[in-house]
Formats: structure tokens, C-alpha cells, sequence
């Protein structure tokens, strides 16, 4: 903000406000008993950049608990990786449902 002083000088004062950081989201996948637990590596790699390993554990976690977490994301990618999941998943005719939440 600049301010004008009575001898026509300019006076900078530097406002900072306290920023927070963005909501965070949880990518997770839901279990169902027709998509291969190959094609859920595939897209658990392919999506969320996961090792081969970590996609495993990932895919393992939603076939045993029904429930899987991919990461923590804003929202705008968690929407978009949301999307991505659903649009390979229909593309292959899988029923494979991914959803998110408020971390």
C-alpha cells in the first residue's frame, strides 16, 4: 500500500497476510469383486506415479479392508485423479469406483 506523506514523498508498506495452506484431500478406492487386482496395479501406477511394489500394497490394502488410500492431494488434482481413475475404469469396463475425502 502506498501512502502519500504531506512532502509529496512515497512511503512503501509491505502488507503481509498470513496465508494457509489449501484443504487437503484423500484419494481413495473402493473395493468390488469384479475388476482385476492386475488392472488396479496398472492404475494405481499409472495415476498416482506408485512403484510397482507400492501399487501392490495399495491394491492389497483395498481387496483385504475394502478401502484404499492413493494420496493426499488439493482438491483440483484429487478431482482430476478422482476423474482419471473412473475414465480408465469405464474405458476398460471395470467397475472400479475411486472417490475422495476432507484429510
Amino acid at each position: 500500500m502506498i501512502h502519500d506523506t504531506p512532502d509529496h514523498d512515497s512511503v512503501i508498506e509491505i502488507e503481509r497476510q498470513a496465508t494457509k495452506p489449501p484443504p487437503m484431500y484423500r484419494v481413495l478406492l473402493l473395493n468390488d469383486d469384479y475388476t482385476p487386482m492386475d488392472f488396479v496395479v496398472a492404475v494405481l501406477q499409472h495415476v498416482f506415479g506408485m512403484s510397482r511394489e507400492q501399487a501392490t500394497q495399495v491394491m492389497l490394502q483395498v481387496h483385504r479392508t475394502g478401502l484404499g488410500s492413493c494420496g493426499v492431494f488439493t482438491r483440483e488434482i484429487a478431482d482430476t485423479k478422482v476423474a482419471q481413475v473412473l475414465e480408465l475404469a469405464q474405458a476398460h469396463q471395470h467397475p472400479l469406483q475411486c472417490t475422495m475425502e476432507p484429510a
